[in-house]
């Protein structure tokens, strides 16, 4: 059984050694993190949405920002679109693949930036969320895994894992979320980062 511990752990460590060799995601990331920091200056706010771990990662990124991440600050603007009254309900009316555009239309607007989290880029739900976004004149970040798959057409910025085991995906994706809303911080407020 060690064996196969390590060859989890070694699976991870060559996702994040290609992710530290790729300067496109690390540009990528940057470019996310001032368009969020850009979109609550401006009065904007920030919708995640996921299934299963991904929706657990889009609480997750939600909390960080309207809680506080490594200091205290303002809260900022961030709603996971997982409520579970307002799934089921959305769910029983209209299906599961609209859970999220329903979502997207009512709390989102010009101006707002939609992420959607999938581990294959091809999650019904979230690819309608997109384009209600688009729809909506909404920018559209996706954190992805494998190909990027449907989703990725829809993004104007996205981080594709270079993984094709879910978990790896995940993994990773929390390390870009954490590091996205660090970025976001230290463009928004500097001086808690004196260092």
């Amino acid at each position: 059984m060690i064996d196969k511990i390590l060859a989890s752990l070694k699976e991870n460590q060559k996702a994040l050694s290609e992710l530290v060799k790729a300067e496109h995601t690390h540009k990528s990331i940057l470019r996310i993190a001032k368009e969020i920091a850009q979109c609550f200056e401006n009065e904007g706010k920030l919708l995640i949405c996921g299934n299963g771990g991904s929706a657990a990662d889009s609480i997750h990124f939600a909390e960080e920002l309207v809680g506080r991440f490594r200091k205290d600050r303002v809260a900022l603007p961030a709603l996971a679109l997982t409520d579970p009254a307002f799934l089921t309900c959305v769910a029983n009316d209209y299906g599961f693949e609209h859970v999220f555009s329903r979502g997207v239309e009512a709390f989102g607007k010009s101006g707002d930036i939609l992420i959607g989290i999938s581990t294959s880029g091809n999650s019904d739900n979230v690819v309608l969320a997109a384009g209600k976004a688009r729809e909506l004149n909404m920018k559209v970040f996706g954190l992805l895994g494998r190909d990027g798959g449907e989703l990725k057409k829809f993004c104007d910025q996205s981080l594709i894992v270079p993984a094709n085991k879910t978990d790896r995906i995940q993994e990773i994706h929390g390390l870009m979320i954490h590091i996205i809303i660090e970025m976001v911080e230290r463009i928004m407020f500097p001086e808690n980062y004196r260092d």
